[in-house]
């Protein structure tokens, strides 16, 4: 279904956000050495344990000790009444990176479009949103990963796939098994951790991908190319460790009953393969065939640079599907979404939280919460939910010795909650603070800042128009 398929380099969508100066911020927010007094903790260790009325002492971005000792002249902050818990990994986002030009060009001529990567950030620390996998790599983001571990810029950490794909055009394009061989082989030279496969790859390419993922150590996650239609059973090869949306099963159901569930559930489980869902994508593309109102309602579309906003409310392509059919389609997927989801659960499919924030609608930061909410409607007890945006894919990630739960030794990826969201998912959007690589920002702080995010882009929203700009005369 190529109406399903995100939209590249622009298409993903443009932040350009402003919330003063990044050197500040970072200043204002570190410390060396930290107490969290009198909180709830919410483990997610092994045996999803919950500490009440402890003491976290934080040292150079490290979690040191749990009801231990701590230096007198250590900065303190009252966890009275209040719940901490694992920062999120948000498995599927797409980050702006510097753009155009656009129309005609000439060598050596940069960008025309810049983008401040403090205000990209903001909107995922704001959320918890202490983890990120970019789905769409390229070499601009590990750029942006440098500037937030040599702490210029204080945001998620970021893991980085790159996506191959067949047909022609701009990116990774192979359409023989030894390209596919090679496309891998110069990812890893490059540095990209995963390998993302996508829509338009032949079954031999995407095998050779697969099979040499593994020869490089690399985990394969992504699309089932369009390729395999009429035969799903045999994309499920060792070596495809995650499908990055639950749509992409959907796009093979004939009946959409709970027994074909059950079905594209088993092949995952007996593959071993995990399931990203994506819930929140498939919701919000419905409402936008239906509508655009319940876009434009959004509060954090505030937060959305006008330049994206402008398309998103002026050239959307969602929205110019809009149809009695369309509509219908796109409700049937959302629920047959929740039932393989439903599903997987009951099967023992390991289920992670994304978002592909940067989809039309879907904001990043913003839609973490939303995801997680969803995935308890479809079945998931709230505890099982915040384990699919922690623990399990710090798991596969390989990084659960480092983030995903609240232990000793671990980094200081941490948020403070209000309420308890074992009880309601929906306190996960009560938060306190958050504490981002051991640096903790308050919830004023982060208020303030979106705030005067908010302004700045209502102040210039008659700047940009996304037609005239992505379309220059020439």
């Amino acid at each position: 279904m190529p109406f399903l398929k995100p939209m590249q380099f622009l298409g993903i969508g443009i932040f350009c956000l402003s919330i003063g100066s990044t050197k500040s911020f970072s200043q204002q927010a570190s410390t060396n050495s930290l107490v969290i007094q009198h909180v709830n903790v919410i483990t997610m260790n092994d045996s999803n344990s919950v500490i009440p009325n402890a003491s976290v002492y934080i040292a150079h971005h490290q979690i040191v000790s749990i009801n231990g000792a701590y230096p007198k002249n250590a900065t303190v902050v009252d966890g009275k009444g209040k719940w901490l818990m694992p920062g999120l990994i948000d498995m599927h986002v797409h980050t702006p990176t510097d753009a155009g030009p656009f129309g005609p060009k000439y060598p050596t001529q940069a960008a025309t479009l810049f983008f401040d990567l403090q205000d990209q950030m903001l909107l995922y620390i704001a959320n918890g949103v202490t983890t990120i996998f970019e789905l769409s790599a390229r070499a601009e983001h590990f750029g942006q990963r440098n500037e937030m571990a040599k702490g210029a810029v204080i945001g998620p950490r970021m893991a980085l796939a790159a996506m191959i794909d067949g047909g022609t055009g701009q990116g990774r394009k192979v359409n023989t098994p030894e390209d596919g061989r090679q496309a891998v082989r110069s990812a890893k030279a490059e540095g990209y951790e995963f390998i993302k496969v996508y829509a338009y790859l032949n079954p031999a390419t995407y095998f050779a991908i697969i099979e040499e993922s593994q020869k490089q150590g690399l985990k394969v996650i992504g699309h089932i190319p369009d390729s395999f239609k009429g035969k799903l059973k045999e994309a499920f090869v060792p070596g495809f460790g995650m499908v990055a949306h639950a749509e992409e099963l959907s796009n093979y159901a004939k009946d959409y009953s709970e027994i074909e569930a059950q079905q594209m559930a088993s092949l995952l489980k007996q593959n071993g393969t995990w399931l990203s869902p994506t819930l929140i994508t498939m919701e919000s593309i419905a409402a936008q065939v239906k509508s655009l109102a319940p876009l434009k309602a959004l509060p954090s579309l505030a937060y959305v640079h006008p330049l994206l906003q402008s398309k998103w409310l002026t050239a959307n392509k969602y929205n110019k599907m809009s149809s009695p059919e369309n509509i219908a389609h796109f409700e049937q997927y959302t629920q047959f979404n929740l039932q393989l989801v439903r599903a997987c659960a009951a099967a023992g499919v390991p289920i992670v939280a994304g978002t592909d924030a940067g989809t039309s609608g879907v904001i990043a930061g913003f839609s973490m919460p939303d995801e997680l909410a969803l995935l308890v409607k479809a079945g998931l007890s709230p505890q099982a939910a915040i384990a699919s945006a922690t623990k399990l894919p710090a798991q596969w990630l390989g990084m659960d010795k480092q983030v995903g739960s609240i232990e000793k030794g671990k980094l200081a990826d941490l948020i403070l909650l209000d309420d308890n969201p074992l009880n309601d998912i929906q306190n996960m959007s009560k938060i306190a603070g958050v504490f981002v690589n051991g640096q903790w920002v308050e919830k004023n702080k982060l208020q303030k800042m979106l705030q005067n995010l908010a302004a700045k882009n209502h102040a210039t929203k008659d700047q940009y128009d996304w037609k005239t700009i992505t379309s220059p005369k020439k």
